[in-house]
């Protein structure tokens, strides 16, 4: 249950959507964690883990790309709140030869969560790393992007596992 009784937060009572006025709530230590995954062909994977792919360090740009994009979600989204970012942690895990993971941990001290952050910034990383391998293999696939894990403001901690 929302703690608004259930209706979407982003729609007022005439049903217009409108940001949400986090002014009464205090600023609290708040962190999101989001993961997803682009799979590829198992050559296109090994480049890209080797550096030998022929735009340069894809996994470079894509980090940079990956914390800018956390940095600008208010822009993309509209009705997200500009807030400050404390910290931005992207990482990259290969599960098996053809998938690439992206992870991203997004944390702030702000009157609102970080969730979107976190998952415009897995997002944007992914993409760019399709960006920079489409020449070699237009048949990559982004999937799975989710929260894992949020934690602050009055909702307290949610957890994919044990929700």
């Amino acid at each position: 249950m929302h703690d608004d009784g259930g209706r979407f937060t982003h729609f007022n009572v005439r049903g217009e959507a409108h940001m949400v006025d986090v002014s009464a709530k205090a600023a609290t230590v708040r962190s999101a964690r989001a993961e997803g995954r682009i799979t590829m062909a198992a050559a296109t994977l090994a480049a890209i883990r080797g550096g030998a792919h022929r735009k340069g360090d894809a996994l470079g740009v894509a980090q940079v790309a990956a914390i800018q994009a956390a940095k600008r979600t208010e822009m993309l989204i509209p009705l997200c709140h500009q807030i400050p970012l404390a910290a931005v942690d992207v990482t990259w895990a290969f599960p098996d030869d053809t998938t690439l993971q992206c992870t991203v941990t997004a944390r702030t001290i702000a009157q609102t969560g970080v969730e979107m952050e976190a998952l415009t910034a897995v997002s944007v990383g992914l993409l760019t790393v399709y960006d920079m391998c489409k020449s070699a293999d237009r048949g990559m696939t982004i999937d799975a992007i989710r929260l894992l894990h949020k934690e602050g403001g009055s909702s307290g901690a949610w957890d994919r596992e044990t929700a």
